[in-house]
């Protein structure tokens, strides 16, 4: 099977054997693949290496079919997305997100268009503790295991925002009642994320915990490596 030209990105990168990469890719309409770049760390590749590397939109074309297949093409499908400080160590974090979160050959094109306007977010001046909560919520959507975020699962009744809300993974978002039910976050942050709507500063570090709450469940080991440096960076200060 060949594959030509894909609107992809590389998530992750580590060297292999002497010369070559084996990369993990998020491709629109193939879902994460595995590559193997051979030679690419030579002096004289005929394959520029620096292309391989985080946030920089690609259109990629490789052969083989199964786990790893070889990558024989990498262009440039625009300009690297530049991310610096905070909003790369926060880019990385998505990165980890889909990595650990999806399996290989299972196409995400909504997915994959969120990914790219989450990198041009983080590029701007949006805030990047609000860009990520967008990011964990569609992620969830188009995954599967979106968290309900106007009904309370277990009475059915519609979320209050003056109420605090915890998630239980085999119920779904409950109101709070111990630590059973998970971190607290306030109905009204629930409500403004649904609707797209930024919360108030002050809620953003909950909805912070609380997503955190939920992906965790879904994630193999149930900890990202990004959580820990995200933790002690401003950024949790902030959101």
């Amino acid at each position: 099977m060949r594959i030509d030209q894909q609107p992809a990105y590389v998530l992750h990168a580590r060297a292999y054997r002497e010369s070559s990469l084996l990369l993990e890719c998020f491709t629109r309409d193939h879902g994460r693949v595995g590559l193997v770049a051979r030679g690419v760390r030579k002096e004289k590749s005929r394959m520029p290496r620096a292309l391989l590397q985080a946030f920089v939109p690609l259109l990629l074309s490789w052969s083989g079919a199964g786990e790893l297949a070889t990558l024989i093409g990498a262009d440039a499908d625009g300009a690297p997305v530049a991310l610096a400080g905070e909003a790369s160590l926060c880019g990385l974090y998505v990165n980890e997100l889909v990595l650990r979160m999806t399996v290989r050959h299972d196409a995400h094109a909504d997915l994959f268009a969120a990914y790219g306007e989450t990198l041009r977010r983080l590029a701007g001046a949006e805030s990047a503790a609000w860009t990520l909560r967008r990011f964990e919520r569609d992620l969830l959507e188009y995954l599967g295991y979106g968290a309900n975020l106007a009904v309370d699962a277990l009475s059915g009744e519609a979320i209050e925002s003056g109420e605090e809300y915890g998630y239980r993974h085999e119920v779904g978002t409950v109101r709070w009642n111990s630590a059973a039910d998970g971190a607290r976050v306030k109905g009204s942050a629930l409500l403004a994320l649904a609707a797209d709507e930024r919360p108030q500063d002050e809620e953003l570090g909950g909805l912070r915990r609380w997503m955190r709450g939920v992906i965790s469940g879904h994630v193999i080991g149930g900890e990202l490596h990004a959580w820990k440096l995200l933790d002690a960076s401003p950024l949790r200060r902030r959101g």
